[in-house]
C-alpha cells in the first residue's frame, strides 16, 4: 500500500509523523512518498524535494515563487496520476495541498486534508474549495466540524497531539535543569517565529523589547528555541546587532522546555502560542507580516475574528495581549510584559484557564486521525473491491510517538496560489 503526504511547514512535518508512526504499526508494509521533513523521514517518507520549498508565509512571499510553487504541484500531479497513491493525505498548506488535493480526488484517489484552513476565521469562501478537494477534513480543535458540516464538509475532530504530549503540571525545575539556566530567577521565553521570513520581521522588535526589561526585572535570562539551521544563524545575528548585551541562550529545537522553564513567555502568533497555552504560560502575543499582505487582509475584510492567537481563541476569554503589525514594536512590547510581571494574581488566574483549557483538548489524536484514514481507505477499497482484508482491523497505541519539539494542477484557470499568513 502507498500512501502519499505533503506538508509544508514544522509544525505539519510533526502531525503527519505522528500519523504515520500509527499507521505503520497497523497497515505493515505501507510505503510513505511526498514531501516534509526530518520528522516524516524518520517514519520512511520518500521525499521528492525539501520541504523548505514550499515554507513560505503571506501573499506577497508567495506571488514571488508562484511560478516555482506551480511547477512543483503540477510535477506531483503528473507523477501521482501516473502512479496513483492508494491515498492522498495533505497536511495543513491549503494554498497549495487543496489544489493537489482537488486533482488527484479527480482521478479517484481518496484525498484526506489534516488541519482544517482557518475558514472560521478568514477568507471563509474557501470552504467550497474544501468540500471539492478533501474526502475528509481531519480537525484539531473542537469549534472547526461543526462549522464545516453545515458547509457540507466532512469532518472529525481528533484533537492536537501536543495536548496529549505536554504535562498538565509543568516541570519548571526539570525544564530549567536541562538548559542549564538558573533554578532561581527570572527566565523570559522568547519565540520569533520558525519560518525564516517571520524571524527577519519579528525578532528586532522582539529583542528590542526584552533588552529593556532588566532594568525592571533583575537578573532576567532570556531563552529562544529555534526552528532551522538557517532560523538558528539569523536569529544569532540578528541578536549581535539589536541586543548585544542581553543575557540570551538559543535551545536549537526545544521549544518546549524553552516555554515550560520560562517565566512568561513573548511569542509570535501561531502553534507557538498554543504551545505556551500547553505550558500554562502567561503570554504577550506580537506579530508582523509584509505591509502589503497585512493591508490586503484588513482592506478586503478577509479576517472574521477579533483575536488572531490560537491561545485566545481556545481559552473562554482572550487572556494574551495582541500587539500586531504597528502596534508590535519595543515600547509596547516590553510594557506588556512588566505589567504581567508585576501582577502575580493575573499570572496564576491565566495559567489555571489555560490548564482547563488543555484538559479539555487532550486526546488520543495520532490514533483517531488514524482511524478516520483508514475509515476511509476501507470505505474505497470496498467499492473498488481492491481490499482482501479491512485497514481498520488493527490494534492501538501510544498517542505520544515524537518528542515534542479543483483546479487541476495550476491550468490557466486556476487561482493564484495564496500560502496562508500567520495569524
Amino acid at each position: 500500500m502507498r500512501i502519499a503526504l505533503v506538508a509544508a511547514e514544522p509544525s505539519g512535518d510533526q502531525l503527519a509523523a505522528g500519523l504515520m508512526a500509527v499507521l505503520r504499526r497497523r497497515l505493515p508494509g505501507v510505503r510513505f512518498e511526498g514531501v516534509g521533513g526530518r520528522a516524516m523521514a524518520e517514519q520512511g517518507l520518500e521525499s521528492r524535494f525539501p520541504m523548505e520549498k514550499l515554507s513560505l508565509m503571506g501573499l506577497v512571499e508567495v506571488v514571488r515563487h508562484l511560478p516555482e510553487l506551480i511547477a512543483l504541484r503540477r510535477g506531483l500531479v503528473r507523477h501521482w496520476r501516473a502512479h496513483p497513491p492508494d491515498l492522498f493525505i495533505g497536511v495543513d498548506a491549503p494554498d497549495f495541498n487543496l489544489a493537489l488535493e482537488q486533482a488527484l480526488r479527480a482521478t479517484g484517489v481518496p484525498t484526506v486534508h489534516y488541519v482544517s484552513p482557518t475558514v472560521w476565521a478568514w477568507r471563509e469562501g474557501r470552504v467550497k474549495t474544501l468540500r471539492r478537494a478533501a474526502d475528509r477534513v481531519l480537525c484539531i480543535f473542537p469549534f472547526e466540524p461543526d462549522f464545516l458540516q453545515r458547509h457540507g464538509v466532512a469532518a472529525r475532530y481528533v484533537g492536537h497531539p501536543l495536548a496529549a504530549c505536554y504535562p498538565l503540571e509543568p516541570d519548571r525545575a526539570g525544564a530549567r535543569r536541562a538548559l542549564a539556566l538558573p533554578d532561581d530567577g527570572p527566565v523570559l521565553a522568547l519565540l520569533p517565529g520558525s519560518r525564516l521570513g517571520e524571524v527577519e520581521r519579528i525578532a528586532p522588535p522582539f529583542l528590542q523589547a526584552a533588552a529593556q526589561l532588566p532594568r525592571e526585572i533583575p537578573g532576567l535570562r532570556v531563552a529562544t528555541p529555534t526552528a532551522t539551521e538557517r532560523t538558528d544563524a539569523r536569529f544569532r545575528e540578528l541578536a549581535r546587532r539589536h541586543a548585544p548585551g542581553l543575557a540570551l541562550s538559543i535551545h536549537p529545537g526545544r521549544t518546549a522546555e524553552v516555554l515550560t522553564a520560562a517565566d512568561l513567555a513573548l511569542v509570535a502568533s501561531g502553534t507557538a502560542t498554543f504551545e505556551a497555552l500547553l505550558c500554562k504560560r502567561p503570554m504577550v502575543v506580537g506579530y508582523r507580516m509584509n505591509p502589503l499582505t497585512y493591508h490586503l487582509i484588513t482592506g478586503l475584510g478577509l479576517l472574521k475574528t477579533r483575536q488572531v492567537a490560537m491561545a485566545n481563541l481556545l481559552s473562554e476569554e482572550p487572556l494574551a495581549l495582541e500587539l500586531l503589525q504597528g502596534r508590535c514594536e519595543p515600547r509596547r512590547l516590553a510594557r506588556a510584559l512588566l505589567k504581567l510581571w508585576r501582577s502575580p494574581g493575573l499570572r496564576q488566574e491565566i495559567e489555571a484557564a489555560y490548564r482547563q483549557t488543555h484538559r479539555l483538548l487532550r486526546m488520543e489524536t495520532d490514533d483517531l486521525a488514524a482511524d478516520a484514514v483508514l475509515e476511509l481507505l476501507d470505505q474505497d477499497g470496498e467499492r473498488k473491491g481492491r481490499w482482501g482484508f479491512s485497514p481498520t482491523s488493527a490494534g492501538r497505541g501510544d498517542p505520544c510517538r515524537t518528542e515534542v519539539r479543483p483546479t487541476p494542477d495550476g491550468e490557466e484557470t486556476a487561482s493564484p496560489e495564496e500560502r496562508e499568513p500567520k495569524p
